[in-house]
């Protein structure tokens, strides 16, 4: 693993999440000018948790299971929560909140970063975002500040609120003010309970095929990117207010696909100038503990610096880098593309469940204000607080189930085997949903790792026969079984009658007949004909007189003579040789003797 694909799916579980965050540094480092609206710094600190009278009260309430993803709580900050059993629906929000914007601002004029295209549809890659931060130079990175250094010294951990089985490991964490949220309170579809509206909200119909809970999502996030506009530029013209909530709207998917519950930015001043900040909030899967964690991310980010640290709700690692962000010609006022060098902290902190880890990260473009954001980052980490059910998440995601039915499988860890588990049906593709269905995970004797189990009388020394090429190896009970091919050298077996040397004698040869018999598997070796009992190889009891023989009508069948091993017939009765005594003769011949012949007076000698 190389310091140049840190931040790339294959690389991080959290590299979505991270885009996310250089995207929104981009965002502020291209739109919060002089016209954005402010506050002062202080609003980042007033308010602290230990301070707070209902701080403790809060946090020693039960977390809800279906209530909002974060909400303002007066006098404390914004109340963010995660669950691990509220995935969501999935339902693309963009389209439908960019609609809803447009109803509301006016759909026409131009869009910044997006001349020329229609702003009805308009998606991020109009505006080259997202984008994707790389590793700055060493000497760029921030210090590991006083206030995250301090998160190292030991104290007292909470336990996790008990949830009901089911309801998976919740987080909840307290963003203090000054931060302004681009994601909608509720979360994505499916993810909280919400009032359904019967009619047109900001824009977006009911019905027309949308479903009730995605409609629902869409307009509760156009009113409040709407809303949030209003605060950043609430001193500027309609139009600016109009850009930023566009450009929002139009990152919506992005944000969701990347785990981000909470996304927001901000815009105040230190001392007479502006300072802007960013703020992520997301969960992943990764099964590894702390110790492991913080290993694998000192060896990836080798221009970071990581540190364990102890928090009130359990160990996290803590990592401080510099980060290049580019920030895309369309968004730059001066239409130019450039880079941005900020100072980024982010959090890791697992979960009770095993598998999942809360990653927290800020950053900022100007390092003057480090202390001021790393300040408010430390309390920020110690108002995280985890819900458990008690139930341990599975170690790896579940893998689909590719094999045949006749496979059998199981997950480990398994103490016997168990029939594989019916194939989930799948949705219609063209006909929306009546009703938005919130995503489950899949019941726990479903998760874990796939491994096949061999049949009881499986033999693992049996010779496999080689496959071909576009036959791969297949493990017993994976395909039905078929005939294996017989492998040496055929050898015929003789009845239980049979005489090898002839001496018994031999009946004489049936004539064949026209009946169409099936044809006998051709016989292996070099064929060898055993002559009768009265063959005469030297002919020296005499050979009788030879008569004239007339060849046969063609179409009368002849009795297909035994084979001549000594050469006494021509190559005209006898296809081959095999001993080559065979010599040219005249074509009509007589047949064989059968019986023992007269020997007439030698008429020559045929010895020469």
């Amino acid at each position: 693993m190389t310091q140049d694909g840190q931040f790339s799916a294959e690389a991080t579980p959290f590299a979505a999440a991270e885009r996310v965050s250089a995207t929104l540094g981009s965002l502020t480092d291209a739109l919060f000018d002089a016209r954005a609206s402010r506050h002062p710094a202080a609003v980042l600190t007033q308010l602290r948790t230990a301070a707070h009278p209902a701080a403790e009260a809060l946090f020693q309430l039960p977390l809800a299971p279906n209530g909002p993803v974060h909400t303002a709580v007066g006098r404390l900050g914004t109340v963010v929560t995660a669950g691990t059993a509220r995935p969501g629906s999935g339902a693309a929000l963009a389209p439908l909140a960019i609609g809803g914007l447009l109803a509301r601002y006016g759909a026409t004029g131009p869009v910044r970063g997006a001349a020329g295209g229609s702003p009805e549809a308009l998606t991020a890659g109009h505006f080259d975002l997202p984008v994707t931060g790389e590793p700055a130079d060493p000497k760029l990175r921030p210090a590991f500040a006083a206030p995250l250094a301090a998160l190292a010294a030991g104290q007292q951990t909470r336990q996790p609120v008990e949830l009901p089985t089911g309801a998976g490991a919740e987080v909840r964490l307290v963003v203090p003010p000054g931060f302004h949220a681009l994601t909608a309170p509720g979360g994505p579809p499916g993810v909280s309970a919400r009032t359904v509206s019967a009619g047109f909200v900001d824009g977006i119909p009911a019905g027309l095929g949308i479903a009730p809970a995605t409609g629902a999502a869409a307009a509760e996030l156009t009113a409040h990117l709407a809303e949030t506009a209003e605060e950043l530029f609430s001193g500027t013209a309609p139009a600016d207010r109009r850009e930023f909530a566009l450009i929002a709207a139009a990152l919506a998917d992005v944000v969701t696909a990347s785990g981000a519950v909470y996304a927001g930015v901000a815009a105040v001043q230190v001392d007479g100038r502006a300072a802007d900040a960013t703020l992520v909030v997301s969960l992943a899967r990764h099964p590894l503990p702390i110790t492991g964690l913080a290993t694998e991310l000192a060896t990836v980010r080798r221009h970071a610096e990581v540190w364990t640290v102890l928090l009130p709700a359990g160990p996290a690692a803590v990592l401080v880098e510099g980060r290049s962000v580019p920030v895309p010609g369309p968004l730059a006022a001066d239409g130019v593309r450039r880079w941005a060098v900020t100072s980024v902290v982010e959090a890791f902190v697992p979960l009770p469940d095993g598998a999942s880890v809360l990653c927290v990260q800020l950053t900022t473009a100007q390092p003057q204000d480090w202390e001021l954001y790393t300040d408010v980052f430390a309390e920020l980490l110690k108002s995280v607080q985890f819900g458990w059910d008690g139930v341990p998440a599975a170690p790896a995601a579940p893998l689909p189930n590719i094999s045949p039915p006749a496979a059998t499988v199981l997950l480990v860890p398994v103490a016997e085997p168990t029939p594989a588990a019916p194939p989930l049906p799948a949705a219609p593709p063209t006909a929306p949903p009546a009703a938005e269905d919130e995503a489950t995970e899949l019941p726990v004797h479903l998760r874990g790792t796939p491994v096949r189990v061999p049949p009881a009388d499986f033999n693992p020394f049996a010779p496999v026969a080689d496959p071909t090429p576009a036959q791969p190896i297949l493990i017993p009970e994976d395909t039905p079984a078929a005939p294996a091919t017989l492998k040496g050298t055929p050898v015929m077996v003789p009845p239980p009658d049979f005489d090898p040397f002839g001496i018994l004698g031999t009946p004489a040869a049936a004539p064949a007949t026209d009946t169409p018999a099936e044809a006998p598997e051709p016989l292996k070796g070099t064929p060898v004909t055993v002559p009768p009992p009265d063959f005469d190889p030297f002919g020296i009891l005499g050979t009788p007189a030879a008569a004239p023989v007339t060849a046969p009508p063609a179409a009368a069948p002849q009795p297909v003579a035994a084979a001549d091993p000594f050469g006494t017939v021509t190559a005209a009765e006898r296809a081959a040789d095999p001993f080559g005594t065979t010599v040219p003769g005249p074509q009509s011949v007589p047949p064989p003797p059968t019986a023992p012949p007269s020997v007439p007076a030698p008429e020559r000698d045929p010895f020469g």
